[in-house]
């Protein structure tokens, strides 16, 4: 078995991303306890460079849990060397069989700058970052269950990337028809796994200015930017934190059915699961909601 069947036999339709950036070791482990509890397939958490080291961070809630799947949604590949990224990925899944997912990303060129590096072409970076990977292979432990290696892909060409190199795809808070034009490049025998939030706000006004908070599309060079144009949005569209119709098409709001049918909408565009995250900086609450969506999304 691949180890793209493996994964898509153990995630099932949906997971949880639990991003918040610190939290105690406790906070993490209650939390993914009660995610796992409620019947979700993963749960995903993202890195920077420094503070919450992501591999540290999945081996205390693999610790903690007895079946969910753990996933990097990103592995930065600014934090360590390829040699590394391997090695940690290996150990992890030697010691919890099944329970691994790793997504590789580049990050955004701001951040990588402020971290004392200098930012390159993320097509080149990830394809040298690849090799670097592979050639470290043998020297890593071999699982008994093979992880699957997935890139943070919003683009055309990270996209063929990761059908050419990887396991599959990770993309972002994208509108459903990406997720579409995503499955088409990949291909039926690729992981497309898809990061979406939920708010839980039914008066348009508070959930779109909840959205807009993200400054998702303010960030200088942002990659959401290009994709969005790359589907059709005009700058005027995307500009001053995204008009209502961008905010709509790349942010699931509502009572639960309407985030439930968004959500839906996304797996029948072709993707195999997806990661549905919370705007909340405490993990108590991000449970609460987690729990309080699971009959919907489940």
């Amino acid at each position: 078995m691949t180890a793209v069947d493996a994964m898509r036999e153990r995630l099932g339709r949906v997971g949880v991303g639990l991003m918040t950036p610190i939290a105690t070791a406790d906070e993490w482990r209650n939390a993914a306890r009660r995610v796992e509890e409620a019947g979700y397939g993963s749960i995903w958490v993202n890195e920077a460079i420094g503070g919450r080291e992501v591999f540290t961070q999945l081996s205390v809630m693999l610790s903690a849990t007895e079946r969910i799947v753990l996933g990097s949604a990103i592995a930065n590949l600014w934090a360590r060397h390829p040699a590394a990224m391997q090695g940690a990925a290996s150990v992890l899944a030697d010691a919890y069989p099944g329970r691994l997912a790793l997504g590789v990303g580049v990050s955004m060129g701001t951040f990588v700058e402020q971290s004392g590096q200098k930012w390159t072409s993320p097509l080149g970076r990830m394809r040298e970052y690849l090799d670097g990977m592979d050639a470290a292979v043998e020297a890593a432990p071999v699982p008994d269950v093979p992880f699957p290696r997935l890139l943070a892909a919003l683009g055309p060409k990270m996209q063929e990337l990761a059908r050419e190199r990887a396991d599959g795809a990770l993309p972002a808070a994208m509108p459903v028809e990406h997720t579409r034009k995503a499955r088409e490049r990949l291909g039926e025998d690729k992981l497309l796994i898809v990061l979406q939030t939920a708010i839980l706000e039914t008066d348009p006004a508070k959930a779109r200015g909840i959205a807009r908070g993200t400054q998702m599309f303010e960030l200088p060079g942002s990659p959401y930017i290009r994709s969005l144009k790359s589907l059709g949005y005009e700058d005027a569209a995307i500009a001053d934190g995204g008009s209502d119709e961008v905010i709509d098409a790349c942010f699931n709001w509502g009572d639960e059915a309407a985030i439930a049918k968004r959500i839906q909408d996304h797996l029948n565009a072709g993707a195999d699961h997806v990661c549905v995250t919370v705007f909340t900086p405490d993990l108590a609450l991000a449970a609460d909601q987690f729990e309080r969506l699971a009959p919907s999304l489940l």
